[in-house]
């Protein structure tokens, strides 16, 4: 089994710890991605790590524990394999050019609220099993019913099952969209055929970037100019439109590789060949490949994009055009519901929305001020026809 799963949490003696398997191995045959399987084996690492310094063993935690490393990781600060270098100025804080944060060393709400839906998942494996404590140490709040919508009206919307009892909550996040000047900076500033292909193919077609390295030569529609990508949720293939750009340069990419793709073979792949036993040879890009493209770029810049923010760039540019509709916008997303498409994507721009402001504000200021009222006992008729007009 220890073959089977991609990722295990083991001990001091490297030997997997057994509850932390076998939920793994469950996870994984409900048809769980190995990325996702990954997310969970740490998450309960932590968990595991917590237990181990309160002095509390698996089976006897409480929501007591929660509650502490729900408080802990709010104020702890992220253990780092290596010591920041030219980050440490930058960490926490916002970069001028692109109006984002950058990453501090400190464990976000979504980090915290992940870790519990994790442990809740865990202990509620075993809770079935009947070899678990009778109670999730991982509460749900107070006053929700236990059974989630059984008093549904029909008429209404379902709502979720109920918060977690210890869940910080987490402030709404605006799209970032790249603006025109921006990216054409973005895009000069490549220096291959290759990353301006997938850059290209990232902004028209609005997939993730898991998705996009994940094209093999199969998935390339040159004729209707199509890209076939694996969803990262439902795991459904599905083709998406790419601009003629992008395959402009996916042609002149390709062309450089000196030899045709086999059907199975990865599209992007290393521009350096390395040997890994059977020669040297090109390898496929993998996603810290691609990071380290934003890297420089960034450097080169002094800005702090990411390759998300090519898909909100697409995301917002089509949900502004007046010839395509949300649920267009929500299928190229791979949106499984509208409302998250509009929820995150029907937005005002934001420049807009302040120029409009400042057009607000200089038409106040540039009004006469209107009219003192009449002093007491005079009339402003008789005042008018006296003076020739209105009191000023």
């Amino acid at each position: 089994m220890k073959g089977v799963v991609p990722w295990l949490v083991v001990d001091p003696a490297d030997v997997p710890v057994e509850p932390i398997r076998r939920f793994l191995s469950d996870f994984l045959a409900r048809d769980n991605s190995p990325g996702s399987v990954r997310s969970y084996a740490y998450g309960l690492l932590r968990w595991w790590r917590w237990l181990q310094a309160v002095e509390v063993e698996w089976d006897q935690a409480t929501s007591a524990e929660t509650r502490d490393l729900v408080l802990w990781l709010g104020q702890a600060a992220k253990i780092r394999q290596s010591e920041r270098t030219e980050s440490a100025e930058t960490a926490g804080t916002v970069n001028p050019i692109t109006r984002k944060q950058y990453l501090d060393d400190h464990y976000k709400p979504r980090t915290v609220r992940h870790s519990n839906a994790v442990v809740r998942s865990f202990y509620e494996f075993w809770i079935d099993l009947g070899e678990g404590p009778l109670v999730n140490p991982v509460p749900r709040g107070r006053g929700r019913d236990r059974r989630p919508n059984q008093h549904h009206n029909p008429l209404e919307p379902f709502r979720s099952e109920g918060r977690i009892r210890y869940n910080p909550k987490v402030p709404k996040r605006r799209p970032r969209e790249m603006p025109e000047d921006r990216w054409k900076d973005l895009f000069a500033a490549l220096r291959s055929n290759r990353d301006r292909a997938i850059v290209s193919a990232a902004v028209s077609s609005g997939a993730r970037a898991a998705e996009l390295l994940g094209v093999r030569s199969a998935d390339l529609g040159w004729g209707d100019q199509l890209i076939r990508v694996v969803r990262k949720g439902t795991q459904a293939e599905q083709w998406l439109p790419a601009s003629p750009e992008a395959f402009v340069w996916l042609r002149l990419y390709l062309a450089e590789l000196g030899r045709p793709l086999e059907p199975g073979e990865p599209v992007w792949q290393t521009l350096r060949r390395r040997d890994r036993g059977n020669g040297l040879a090109r390898q496929p890009m993998n996603y810290e490949a691609l990071r380290a493209v934003f890297r420089r770029i960034n450097a080169l810049l002094g800005t702090n994009w990411s390759m998300h923010d090519l898909r909100h760039t697409a995301a917002i540019r089509m949900s502004r055009d007046e010839r395509l509709s949300m649920r267009d916008v929500q299928a190229i997303l791979g949106h499984a519901h509208l409302s998250t498409t509009a929820d995150i994507y029907l937005v005002e721009d934001e420049a807009e929305v302040i120029r409009r402001v400042h057009q607000h504000l200089a038409h106040r200021e540039s009004q006469p001020p209107a009219p003192a009222p009449a002093a007491v006992g005079y009339d402003d008729q008789d005042l008018a026809v006296l003076f020739g007009g209105g009191l000023r």
